[in-house]
């Protein structure tokens, strides 16, 4: 599968790792607001939730995210880049 079939998958949760500021002013369709620094206390609800695309502003604190998730043990998570992207790929 590429990453635009996993993140149309129904079993894939998009978590935006933006503020809850930026994610109120635009965001992808059915995304799961999860703050960049609140990561870590969400490790156990995010392992329940893989597959796992994240996206952000363009891609910058989801690859962190992802890189910290992966670390943590998570093998199903994927950086969809901007949120903007992550709407293309739900779109086609």
């Amino acid at each position: 599968m590429n990453l635009t079939d996993i993140t149309k998958d129904s079993t894939t949760s998009i978590i935006d790792v933006r503020s809850q500021m930026e994610f109120s002013e635009g965001n992808a369709k059915n995304s799961i607001n999860i703050p960049l620094k609140e990561i870590p206390n969400k490790l156990k609800e995010l392992k329940l939730m893989q597959p796992l695309v994240l996206c952000c502003a363009a891609g910058v604190r989801s690859e962190q995210a992802v890189r910290y998730l992966q670390i943590n043990g998570l093998k199903e998570v994927f950086n969809g880049g901007s949120w903007m992207n992550v709407q293309k790929m739900l779109d086609c």
